[in-house]
């Protein structure tokens, strides 16, 4: 029977010997925080970070922000965030979608009814993607928003999503549900990484004004 240990020491030698950008997507995947601040300090410069962090992607068009979303790598996504100049609206190459898509990809893999602990952990992931400035209003491929696309179950993270998109639409204090949704964006405007205009500051202005719960971070089980 094969040694555990050989098998992380081999994982380790992998790492080792990859490119920036292999190292990266390795991090991102595995949420290796170390990793990921190492590679970002030996670039050095701030711009050419984010160059970095924002033009590296997998054989698959996935970039990093797609890739820790898809794991629910929570740590990791925060410390992409923190990165001046990091985008938030990337776009997949297979199914176009933003990471909050990935995020709610991943968020659909646990098991529902969500437990008490899943639904803080999936409010509080959207939460801090949202406050970032991802914008809940753009459609993937299938045409869906994020909020389309949550278990139906899943009631709360839908609400945290379709309030995005109501501040995002300057449309007052209503929540908007699946009907509004399909006429939010046209076909023709469907935004896209740095086209968007949705505005962070005044989502969470918003989410303060409307008394949002507290949000707590832990990892789901």
């Amino acid at each position: 029977m094969a040694d555990p240990r050989e098998k992380g020491k081999d994982q380790e030698e992998d790492i080792e010997g990859a490119t920036p950008a292999e190292q990266l997507v390795e991090a991102c995947r595995r949420g290796n925080t170390d990793l990921l601040q190492e590679i970002i300090s030996n670039v050095g410069d701030e711009e050419k970070a984010a160059v970095l962090l924002n033009e590296t992607k997998t054989v698959l068009g996935n970039y990093l922000y797609h890739e820790a979303a898809l794991r629910g790598n929570y740590e990791v996504i925060d410390m992409l965030l923190d990165q001046d100049g990091f985008e938030c609206d990337p776009i997949s190459k297979r199914e176009g979608d933003t990471p909050l898509h990935s995020a709610i990809r991943y968020i659909n893999s646990l098991p529902h009814p969500l437990s008490s602990h899943n639904s803080e952990f999936a409010s509080s992931l959207l939460s801090m993607m949202l406050e970032a400035g991802s914008d809940a209003r753009i459609r993937n491929q299938g045409g869906l928003t994020p909020a389309q696309l949550c278990d139906p179950s899943d009631t709360e993270s839908k609400r945290l999503l379709t309030d995005a998109i109501d501040v995002g639409m300057g449309a007052g204090d209503y929540i908007v549900d699946d009907t509004d949704l399909a006429d939010i964006v046209d076909d023709g405007d469907a935004g896209s990484g740095s086209d968007s205009d949705f505005d962070p500051e005044e989502y969470r202005r918003e989410k303060k004004r409307r008394g949002a719960g507290k949000v707590v971070n832990g990892a789901p089980f």
